[in-house]
């Protein structure tokens, strides 16, 4: 049995640049170069689309499935059987697993969660639904049910992947070696690399992150926007005053983010950009070059959209989910037997 890296991107709301630049496109690179050694588990978290504001019914329905079609336009291969692809819902043993580890998970941990506290005190309790409570547990679940090991993480997700460790390790304590726990933080970190995607800043506002539940969405370039519309927004992004290109994220947050996109949509280093238009003195004229860099990824991008096989994305999501199926009622059934639910 090989060892199982495990990851996801949620599906409701439309994916972004950052998402595809930060997120997906490391995931696939770390899919093809690892396929050989590991058994690679990429998930499409649709359980998870309900713990924030969703449109549902046909809408939720087909953003999970163009979730699936943006991996297979971005390069996912398909024929690669040590590589899954599978929705989250589509794995019963994912729903029931949650419920005997909510059981055994202690409601002041899931408070501590940062996350949950955050929004919380925003929006106050009423307002948070259980989901959202909840929302690690069943995380712990995706990891726990096919025995992963490695799990790319950012720093808001260091938490849940602890917890995920703490109920495992309480679990194994009592009923012997249910569970494989994940590696630590610093061991993912090691293992994947610390960056692990580069977060893309808003354009109108570089001090939070570009983010697809953004309510204008008018710093935020989505995958599905115009080629016309995104250079609009790239124009249109806040800068400084001080009149040079430089990267320097503290003084000049607004132009170190123009130039870490330019980067990734050239596949070069920060630095390299950087470098290169160091010390230009008209905004526009820069913003123009990245808008033009956009426009050209945007095209390419939307044409390989366009001629995705739906087949071929449905073949693969079923294949993979009775694979997954298998694996997962297998734990499931061994925890079922140890706590006493079946003999």
């Amino acid at each position: 049995m090989k060892d199982v890296i495990l990851t996801g991107i949620r599906a409701n709301n439309d994916l972004h640049i950052g998402n595809y630049f930060g997120a997906m496109l490391p995931i696939i690179d770390m899919a093809k170069n690892r396929a050989s050694d590991y058994q690679v588990n990429m998930f499409i978290p649709d359980l998870h689309s309900f713990t924030t504001p969703v449109e549902y019914g046909q809408s939720l329905h087909d953003a999970i499935l163009n979730n699936a079609r943006v991996f297979a336009a971005a390069g996912l291969p398909f024929d690669n059987d040590s590589i899954s692809l599978y929705r989250q819902s589509y794995i019963p043993a994912h729903s029931e697993l949650t419920w005997i580890l909510d059981c055994f998970s202690g409601i002041g941990q899931l408070e501590r969660m940062t996350q949950f506290k955050d929004k919380s005190a925003k929006l106050g309790n009423e307002q948070i639904s259980a989901g959202l409570f909840n929302y690690p547990v069943l995380m712990a679940a995706d990891i726990l049910l096919y025995g992963a090991k490695y799990v790319p993480v950012g720093d808001d997700q260091s938490q849940h992947l602890e917890f995920t460790r703490d109920v495992a390790e309480r679990m194994n304590s009592r009923f012997g070696d249910l569970f494989v726990v994940p590696e630590p933080v610093a061991k993912q970190h090691e293992f994947f690399g610390k960056d692990q995607g580069l977060r893309i800043k808003d354009l109108l506002d570089p001090s939070k992150k570009m983010s697809k539940s953004d309510e204008t969405g008018s710093g935020v370039i989505f995958l599905s926007d115009s080629p016309e519309d995104a250079k609009k927004k790239i124009m249109r992004a806040t800068t400084d005053n001080e009149a040079c290109v430089r990267y320097d994220k503290e003084r000049q947050p607004g132009i170190a983010n123009l130039i870490d996109i330019l980067a990734l949509l050239r596949g070069v280093a920060a630095a390299e950009v950087a470098a290169e238009y160091e010390g230009m003195e008209k905004y526009g004229e820069f913003k123009g070059i990245l808008a033009d860099e956009m426009v050209k990824f945007l095209e390419k991008f939307q044409q390989n959209l366009a001629d995705v096989d739906d087949a071929a994305v449905r073949a693969k999501l079923e294949k993979s989910e009775a694979a997954m199926n298998i694996q997962a009622n297998e734990t499931l059934l061994r925890v079922q037997k140890a706590v006493g639910l079946r003999i």
